[in-house]
């Protein structure tokens, strides 16, 4: 798709950040709630639990098949929606008039938003590529932070406002105009979905089924035994990878039957996705659980207001909004590095208010700030960085379900952090009969836990990747000396005189990668390979498939009778993948060939080409 005017396209960002600002802060902005909820409707303790657990649970739900959705049926209808229904749920739940009605509401929320917010990332995705990409995302990343620890300084001030028995309806309520106001903006500035009806994709049901399944057996153990993990269901885990194997199992009978099953596995295969999943399930276990401990251990371990809590943890979301946006800037020139530095500031940052507390000083909200802000600057360098580089390698046209499998990972990361710092400091709590210190500092260390595997994670991945860039420096000038060698054995060869020259001066220039004789390649200089498919998921050959970089095309391959094809460019770096097969639309998406190894990248072109005429 052509990206739209470069005007238009920043409006649109706009419009997608207020709406993943939205949801993405009634993650925390209730939290600092409870007490008006149990006051002014009287709410019992299972219903908060259910009113903070089951958004994220509903949340966590929808997000792979909505992605889908709008990948295959358009994606601005998706968004459009999933904002009204996120907005409508919104009034619902600021009018409920018990617990009961809270919650079945709150549930509906968090379904919305989690239909909303693959749209989102779909539409970075689409809109821009390269470095504005990364600028992209480095917004979309600060939106993430300020909205995750802006929540309680929020919903402090709106319970100021509101009053200690209604104001927690405002938490709410406040979602309702920026709700219309991003519809109304929405309808105007997004771009228009393109695709026709008889270019609809089939729906997997079963497997959206399989997959939610999967996701809630796994999630509910998980958020009810925040209090009490001996009560949670933990029998559902079982269950949960039972329904995870027979999902797979389904993903790959759909894809033989029909070639467009929920979850392409293909993504799964991309290094850098996989990877930058992993380390997002890992960071965000640590990340949320912190706002988690810190927040109950200010209001009820030291007596803070909610808009005191709120204001102690500003600097978090003044650090992680700055850095995010630079971030977004640095990533394509500094790559993971950013990352793992930024995951080292959020581990020193953590331990430096652990070690704050432990000091037990009079003014906490001013002794953290600090090493708060130092964690929040951290953070912005992990979350955005760390989501480009997952989705660089994912094609447009898969943009909403990569993000959705991405943000199952880091809802489900939440839910394992905040299950398992909660368990460690109420645990705390109740052998030391309510020594809040001591349990403010388990859980720091839990939290830091997390980051810190995360933090392995992206070390190992950086080493690793070291280790492939040198070995493939080695292995061209093994190649290149070879080449240099036959070049004057052929010069020899052809000069009886002996004066065979300086190599080079034969037309022969020196070659980075030498093929073998079956055109494979050597197996460690850059290459990509493939198979390019019909809508039915039949091989597509003579179909042609072009690398372009840098303005010039880097490789080119005609495909084989099973769709087949392989292209060594000779150098690593980031391409255009452009396929044409006659009868079908071009397809052209971004792929990152690795500098040694070779990477899978296989291509649909399931949308025969129609006239224009008339």
């Amino acid at each position: 798709m052509t990206p739209e005017p470069d005007p238009r396209r920043w409006r649109a960002l706009a419009v997608c950040l207020i709406a993943g600002f939205m949801t993405l802060l009634d993650v925390s902005i209730v939290n600092v709630a409870l007490p008006s909820m149990q006051r002014g409707i009287g709410a019992s303790a299972a219903e908060l639990s259910w009113v903070v657990s089951g958004y994220a649970l509903t949340f966590g739900l929808v997000l792979v098949a909505s992605g889908r959705l709008g990948d295959d049926r358009g994606r601005k209808k998706m968004f459009m929606i999933s904002l009204a229904l996120f907005t409508m749920t919104s009034a619902a739940a600021g009018l409920a008039p018990d617990g009961t009605w809270l919650v079945v509401f709150r549930l509906l929320q968090g379904a919305a938003g989690g239909m909303l917010n693959p749209q989102v990332i779909g539409f970075i995705q689409q809109l821009f590529q390269g470095r504005e990409r990364g600028r992209a995302f480095g917004l979309f990343g600060a939106a993430i932070g300020i909205s995750t620890a802006i929540g309680p300084l929020l919903g402090g001030l709106l319970l100021e406002w509101g009053g200690a028995t209604d104001g927690w309806r405002w938490v709410f309520y406040v979602n309702v105009p920026i709700g219309i106001a991003a519809l109304a903006l929405g309808a105007r500035l997004l771009p228009r979905d393109t695709a026709a009806a008889e270019e609809k994709r089939p729906l997997d049901t079963i497997g959206a089924v399989l997959l939610g399944g999967a996701v809630v057996s796994l999630m509910v153990p998980l958020v009810l035994s925040e209090r009490d993990p001996a009560s949670a269901p933990w029998w559902l885990v079982g269950v949960a990878a039972v329904l995870l194997v027979v999902f797979v199992l389904w993903e790959r009978r759909a894809r033989r039957a029909h070639g467009h099953p929920l979850v392409d596995f293909a993504l799964l295969r991309t290094r850098s996705y996989a990877l930058g999943t992993s380390l997002g399930l890992l960071y965000f276990a640590g990340f949320t659980a912190i706002f988690f401990v810190v927040t109950l251990f200010l209001q009820n371990g030291r007596g803070y207001t909610p808009l005191e809590a709120g204001l102690a943890l500003t600097p978090f979301a003044l650090g992680s909004a700055v850095s995010s946006a630079v971030g977004g800037r640095l990533v394509s020139r500094l790559g993971k590095p950013l990352v793992v530095g930024g995951l080292v500031a959020v581990a020193l940052g953590l331990v430096a208010v652990d070690v704050v507390l432990r000091l037990d000083p009079q003014q906490v909200g001013w002794a953290i700030a600090g090493p708060l802000l130092l964690a929040g600057v951290g953070s912005g360098l992990v979350i955005a960085p760390n989501q480009t580089l997952a989705l660089e390698e994912v094609p447009a046209r898969e943009g909403g379900t990569a993000a959705g499998v991405l943000q199952t990972g880091q809802r489900v990361g939440s839910a394992i952090g905040i299950s398992a710092v909660g368990a460690v400091f109420f645990g705390q709590l109740t052998a030391t009969a309510g020594d809040w210190a001591l349990a403010i500092s388990r859980g720091l260390v839990g939290a830091v836990a997390f980051v810190v595997l995360a933090l392995v994670l992206g070390v190992v991945d950086l080493l690793s990747d070291r280790r492939r860039r040198r070995k493939a420096a080695a292995d061209t000038e093994r190649a290149a000396d070879t080449e240099r060698s036959a070049d004057t054995e052929r010069a020899a060869d052809a000069d009886p005189s002996g004066d065979a020259g300086e190599p080079g001066d034969h037309g022969v220039p020196p070659v980075a990668h030498v093929p073998h004789a079956d055109g494979r390649g050597d197996g460690a200089a850059p290459a990509l390979r493939g198979r390019v498919t019909d809508g039915g998921g039949g091989g597509l050959p003579g179909a042609t498939v072009t690398l372009v970089g840098d303005g010039r095309e880097a490789a080119v391959a005609t495909t084989g009778d099973d769709g087949g094809f392989r292209l060594d460019p000779g150098v690593a770096g980031t391409f255009q993948l452009v396929t044409r097969a006659e009868g079908h639309r071009p397809e052209v998406a971004w792929v990152a060939v690795p500098p040694s190894g070779e990477v899978v990248r296989d291509v649909v072109l399931d949308a025969p080409e129609r006239s224009t005429a008339g």
